[in-house]
Parts: structure tokens; sequence; C-alpha cells
């Protein structure tokens, strides 16, 4: 590794060369991405640092370089290795069953799916079934029926109207029939007043 050349690998042959190929691809990435974190955090450090930890944080930073690089070497190796081999084994296979749902297998979801039907959708199903069934039951209104309700409309606010006459000519009655009371009761006074 120190010599920065990368060692060049087998064509893999069989198919637990290849599964070993991916494996360490995998491990590869890990690392890679270990190493780039860890450059992170030296350069924010590098950053804030003062003049007598600058130099040993730079020595770090190159080391980590050198080692991200030789991993970029590496993870292309393992690339070629993998590129190389027979069709039939260098195919990759899709997601395993198992690990398809994640953490459920197929029978398990089933199970989900029949439970969060039941438990979810069929009440909004019977809420739904009960609207249609209560708009069902109310009648239609039907042109002739809106038409009467504006008639009824028109006929209230008529009475209305005429019961705000009545009351007014009611009050005019009452007001002159005071008024004929007190003429009555003052030319009675006043004939009382000169016969005697």
């Amino acid at each position: 590794m120190g010599t920065g050349q990368s060692i060049p690998l087998a064509r893999p042959t069989t198919k637990a060369d290849v599964d070993a190929l991916r494996a360490k691809r995998s491990e590869l990435s890990r690392q890679i991405e270990s190493a780039t974190d860890r450059r992170e955090d030296v350069v924010q450090e590098l950053e804030k640092a003062n003049e007598f930890t600058r130099p040993g944080l730079q020595q770090r930073l190159g080391v980590l370089d050198e080692r991200i690089a030789q991993l970029e070497r590496d993870i292309a190796a393992n690339g070629r290795a993998l590129a190389s081999a027979p069709g039939e084994l260098a195919r990759e296979e899709a997601v395993a069953p198992t690990e398809r749902y994640g953490p459920f297998s197929s029978s398990q979801l089933t199970g989900i799916s029949i439970v969060g039907t039941v438990t979810v959708l069929m009440p909004l199903a019977v809420a739904a079934a009960r609207m249609m069934m209560i708009r069902a039951r109310q009648p239609k209104l039907t042109p002739e029926m809106l038409e009467a309700t504006r008639r009824m409309e028109r006929m209230e606010q008529a009475i209305d109207a005429v019961a705000v006459e009545v009351e007014r000519i009611s009050e005019g009655q009452r007001f002159v029939t005071q008024l004929m009371a007190a003429k009555q009761k003052e030319s009675v006074m006043l004939e009382g007043g000169s016969t005697s």
C-alpha cells in the first residue's frame, strides 16, 4: 500500500470470487467514506489551528489524501476485476427476495395490507356509502317545487306588508277616536259652563 501501486487482482472464475469482490467493493467504499469524513474534520481543525498545531494537521491531511488516493486505486482495480468476470457470474442480482421489502416478508406485507385496508379504508367506504344513502333519501327539488317555494316567499312578504298597513290604519283610527273624544268632552264642558 505504501508504494501507491494497486495490486492487480486475478480474474474471478467462481461465484464465490465474484461475491468476494463485491464484498471488497462495499468495504472499500465504506473505508473511503470514513477517510473522507476524517479529512473534512482535519480541514476544519486546520482552519482554526494556531501556528504550533498547523504542521501536524497538515501532515495528517497529507496522509489522509494518500489513503484516499490508494482506496480509489483499489476500487478501480476491484472494478476492473469484476468487469473481467464471465458474463453469467458478473450479472448483478437484483435485491435478494428476503431483503426486498426490508424487515418484512411477503406474507407479513400481505397481512399488513389487509389490516390497513380494514382499519383505514373500510371506515371511509362505510362513511361514503352512508352519505350516498342519505342523499338518495332526500327528495330532489323539481323546478315546480322551486317555483312554489319562491311563490310562498313572495306571499309571505306580501302578508307582512299588509300587516304593517293594517297596523298603521288601526293606529290612525285610535288617534282619530281619541281626537273626537277630546273634542266631544270640550264641547260638553263648554255647554255645561254656559248654562250655569
